[in-house]
């Protein structure tokens, strides 16, 4: 795809010694980089913060048997090595329901990802796409330090596949967004579809934090993430945070345009304010409670499509914000 031209940088695959994580074996990953750093090219999709640069991190192999306690390893490493290579953002759209997947399996996550918070970079994480196929929470989403992001449609109602519950922290377009797609699936032109989830509404959130980032290079990861609380977009009625919208749709415009939005303190996390030391696979078991955990608490959950191993979509996607507007990377990745 010509708008990700010159996006991409070296990555990782830890599926293959040789591998630099640029296969895409569905079109997912690239989906989601493009909605982040599409340059809009030839007509394509132009991103959300199209000054970014992809960094793809591929931790999934196509074919063969899951593994839970291998691929969440996987993330695991991948995680390490984003917030290593000065990644900000980390996008994770890849869930494992919690009933497919053992504390032993889970456990490497809750330090990776308080490891990527200590060195000062966000981990966005889709709530999943099993709202009505049990509600389950997922992993690395459900995870500790996690953000967990649902998805609204243009007039921000909840989508009916969203997973819900205290783990979403926030919600973002997800449904009729355009991608990338193969072409017999292609709905219009070369390689393009319109489709929905959790994965498209992560992809927008973190792109989103990529531009507040940007625009504050001196802020922390504590201070973009409570501004884009802050600007949030919340319903007229309801009790915040919601099951279902977390602390409300995100609105960088606002953000950046209108200079709202208090950071606050940098060294307290809005969400995790009482985080310590890493401890992993602290979120409920089975379906979501429902019932929003303290303010300041709630964690990514939710899984991919339907049944007892599935992927909301690319394995990671990871923005490194640096100068100008978005330089981000993206860490790119098919779901199978």
């Amino acid at each position: 795809m010509t708008e990700l031209v010159g996006q991409v940088l070296p990555g990782k695959d830890y599926t293959s010694p040789t591998g630099n994580g640029w296969n895409d074996t569905d079109g997912h990953g690239t989906s989601m980089a493009m909605l982040i750093a599409g340059t809009g090219d030839d007509g394509g999709i132009v991103g959300l913060a199209p000054g970014a640069k992809i960094l793809p991190l591929r931790v999934l192999a196509g074919g063969g048997p899951n593994r839970p306690g291998r691929d969440l390893k996987r993330v695991a490493d991948a995680i390490h090595y984003a917030a290593d290579h000065g990644a900000k953002v980390i996008n994770i759209a890849i869930g494992v329901p919690d009933l497919s997947s053992s504390p032993e399996d889970r456990a490497p996550l809750g330090p990776a990802v308080q490891y990527a918070l200590k060195r000062g970079s966000l981990v966005f994480a889709a709530t999943g796409n099993d709202a009505q196929s049990g509600n389950p929470l997922s992993y690395p989403a459900a995870t500790p330090g996690a953000v967990g992001v649902g998805a609204v449609d243009k007039t921000g109602t909840v989508g009916k596949f969203s997973t819900y519950g205290p783990q979403v922290a926030l919600v973002a377009p997800g449904v009729d967004v355009p991608g990338h797609c193969s072409k017999s699936l292609a709905h219009y032109g070369d390689g393009y579809c319109i489709g929905y989830g959790t994965s498209e509404a992560t992809a927008l959130a973190s792109a989103s934090a990529a531009l507040v980032w940007a625009k504050h290079p001196d802020w922390t990861n504590n201070q973009v993430l409570r501004v884009l609380i802050n600007t949030a977009g919340k319903p007229k009625t309801g009790k915040i945070p919601s099951e279902y919208i977390g602390y409300g749709t995100v609105r960088p415009r606002v953000a950046l345009l209108d200079g709202a939005g208090d950071p606050g303190p940098a060294d307290v996390n809005p969400l995790f304010p009482n985080l310590g030391s890493p401890s992993p696979s602290t979120a409920p078991a089975g379906k979501s409670s429902g019932k929003p955990t303290q303010a300041g608490a709630a964690r990514g959950g939710g899984a991919g499509d339907t049944g007892a191993w599935m992927w909301a979509g690319i394995a990671a996607a990871v923005v490194v914000v640096g100068g100008g507007l978005g330089a981000a990377v993206l860490r790119r990745r098919r779901a199978h």
